[in-house]
């Protein structure tokens, strides 16, 4: 029985390890971290959003954008938090994201929220301190304990 509370412990105490690490290198934007986390995403977790972003009580929505240079049409997985004049978006990988890119170079997309579909424009990148307030005190913390502090900002037609 103490073997096996020792195993317990010592896992315990790498699983705390492995998320201490993983913290720090979100919050300081260690490439190699992000760069295995975005593949990670692409390759297995935004399949899986797919097939339900975007319906109506669904976790995710999905950004409609084209490729900057290619002009190919992508779908990407994101939590669209809707405000009176559009949407906020939060980046835990900073502008750089390609789909925030697209979006921004493009100057518009379309987002599948809440089962309907909405024409997004106007988008521009805002400071924590101006989107905090429209999200859940839960999300506020991840955010701040990512190091999450820019944000997209798009309008919508109905608010504007």
């Amino acid at each position: 029985m103490r073997t096996l509370l020792q195993i317990l412990g010592g896992l315990g105490l790498l699983g705390l390890l492995a998320l201490v690490a993983f913290t720090l290198s979100f919050r300081t934007r260690f490439r190699p971290v992000q760069d295995a986390i975005r593949r990670f995403n692409r390759d297995v977790t935004n399949p899986r959003q797919l097939e339900t972003a975007g319906r109506a009580g669904a976790w995710a929505s999905v950004v409609h954008h084209v490729g900057r240079t290619s002009g190919t049409a992508y779908r990407t997985p994101v939590v669209a938090v809707e405000v009176d004049d559009g949407f906020l978006f939060a980046l835990p990988y900073g502008p750089g994201a390609d789909w925030v890119r697209n979006v921004l170079t493009a100057g518009s997309a379309t987002l599948e929220h809440e089962g309907r579909t909405v024409t997004m424009n106007h988008p521009m990148i805002v400071e924590r301190a101006r989107a905090h307030p429209f999200f859940a005190r839960r999300e506020r913390l991840l955010h701040r304990l990512y190091g999450v502090d820019e944000f997209l900002h798009v309008g919508s037609p109905a608010a504007e």
